[in-house]
């Protein structure tokens, strides 16, 4: 007898295709409820290496294994396409010349030595100056994301207040923190709680918005069901060309 799943208060079920030697995580999704398409199971392999699987409100743990399993050639060449593209991405050496973005603008990097005022950051004439009595690399490094972190949050703030004026039914400003994340943009815990990932202030305005309301729309749907897409596109009708944006340059403003 196949077991049913049941997702709970969690947004997804994590589990495990093994194909060959690779062990690869997936996320299950479940529908709220029956549509049109209800035997049918979607899988996507997201372009930061994250595979979802959309699956029906009845469909039960042998069924999804069963599918994921006769994709499994297809997910992992699509992974696989992924990691060498990463790699051609090169770690930040934090020297002076290197390109780092801020609100989807590239600036150059300029470190410049300094005795008798404190280290600082800023945004001049195209270049992100970092004035510092060190050209270690691990200090430019820290005063860079210092930097970015206090910048984010006063742009999140500022965009939360604004876009959550607008969504009707949001009868109060949702709760939400900072947190460093290699492959996400943002979460929605179960509770409730937003997480923005603060190197998102280097993507465009645009791409703030849509992983804030992309987050937000959790808060009403809590898994990615066709509710929840007609939800966000209610509040962004072109979040499509947004994501594909943000998707597109995901390598550049994640490396740290």
């Amino acid at each position: 007898m196949s077991k049913r799943l049941i997702a709970g208060g969690a947004n997804y079920i994590s589990q495990t295709l093994q194909y060959g030697t690779e062990s690869i995580p997936y996320r299950v999704y479940l529908a709220q409820e029956a549509s049109g398409n209800s035997r049918k199971i979607k899988i996507d392999v997201l372009p930061n290496g994250t595979v979802h699987v959309f699956a029906p409100a009845k469909a039960d743990l042998k069924q999804i294994k069963a599918a994921v399993g006769k994709r499994g050639r297809w997910i992992y060449k699509h992974l696989s396409k992924i990691k060498t593209h990463y790699t051609h991405v090169l770690a930040r050496e934090y020297i002076s010349g290197e390109s780092h973005y801020y609100l989807g603008r590239r600036y150059v990097l300029k470190i410049i030595t300094v005795k008798n005022i404190e280290p600082h950051v800023k945004l001049v004439h195209g270049q992100l100056q970092v004035r510092t009595r060190s050209r270690q690399p691990a200090i430019i490094k820290s005063l860079l994301s210092r930097w970015y972190r206090e910048h984010a949050k006063n742009i999140f703030e500022r965009r939360i207040e604004a876009l959550i004026a607008e969504i009707r039914w949001l009868k109060s400003s949702p709760e939400w923190k900072m947190r460093i994340m290699k492959k996400q943009w943002g979460s929605c815990s179960p509770a409730g709680i937003l997480s923005l990932n603060p190197l998102l202030v280097k993507a465009p305005r645009e791409c703030i918005d849509y992983v804030i309301i992309h987050e937000i729309c959790h808060l009403k749907e809590h898994n990615h069901s066709q509710k929840y897409y007609r939800l966000l596109t209610q509040l962004l009708p072109n979040w499509k060309i947004i994501k594909a944006r943000l998707d597109s340059m995901s390598e550049y403003w994640l490396v740290d």
